[in-house]
């Protein structure tokens, strides 16, 4: 019988989850490899075997980010109206990430911390979830809902506008109790805009 692995998946779990808590508390100058075995109740051994280094955890962090967007994405149901369904993405899938993840939105969507090489590492992650987005867009495409924009043009201003809305709510300057409302305006207002204003340009 093989010998089992003294890290496993639990651990890895728990040190990501107990790391996204230490970042959005105390920002990213708070995390320390000795100080999250600590919290987890390992040894800073753990965390070198599963993760290499305090930027390799930050890349674990990125990629559990995207990971998660996909997964919400894959798992979102869909309706005859595909319009309503891209809407609904935007809401009940990247705001509700950005919203209850906003280390992760930081370290993985705006990259506005973590290791220079976190763009390159997190790749493939990203572009899975955003697969997954453009399958959403395709089916608005297919409705003849977005003129002659491409998929990927329309997936990638879907997803600027969400970017957008997310970092405008977490810094607190939307009404509150009316936040759900401003996002679904704002993103029924761009799919329409998409058929109105459709035309790509050479």
């Amino acid at each position: 019988m093989g010998r089992p692995r003294e890290h496993d998946q639990r651990t890895a779990e728990a040190l990501l989850e107990a790391a996204e808590r230490t970042v959005e508390l105390a920002g990213i100058e708070a995390l320390s490899v000795r100080g999250l075995a600590g919290d987890v109740g390992t040894t800073t051994r753990a965390v070198y075997s599963l993760f290499g280094s305090k930027d390799g955890l930050l890349v674990a962090l990125g990629n559990r980010a995207f990971e998660m967007l996909g997964a919400a994405i894959a798992a979102l149901p869909t309706t005859e109206d595909p319009a309503a369904d891209l809407v609904e993405a935007g809401v009940a899938v990247f705001r509700r990430f950005a919203i209850g993840h906003p280390s992760l939105f930081r370290i993985a969507v705006q990259r506005t911390v973590g290791p220079p090489s976190l763009a390159s590492e997190v790749a493939i992650a990203r572009a899975e979830a955003f697969t997954g987005l453009e399958t959403r867009v395709a089916r608005v495409k297919n409705a003849g809902l977005i003129g002659r924009r491409t998929v990927g043009d329309a997936a990638c201003e879907f997803h600027a506008l969400c970017e957008g809305l997310a970092a405008v709510e977490l810094r607190g300057l939307m009404k509150t109790g009316k936040e759900v409302q401003i996002w679904r305006d704002a993103l029924t207002a761009l799919i329409a805009g998409f058929a109105a204003f459709g035309a790509a340009k050479s």
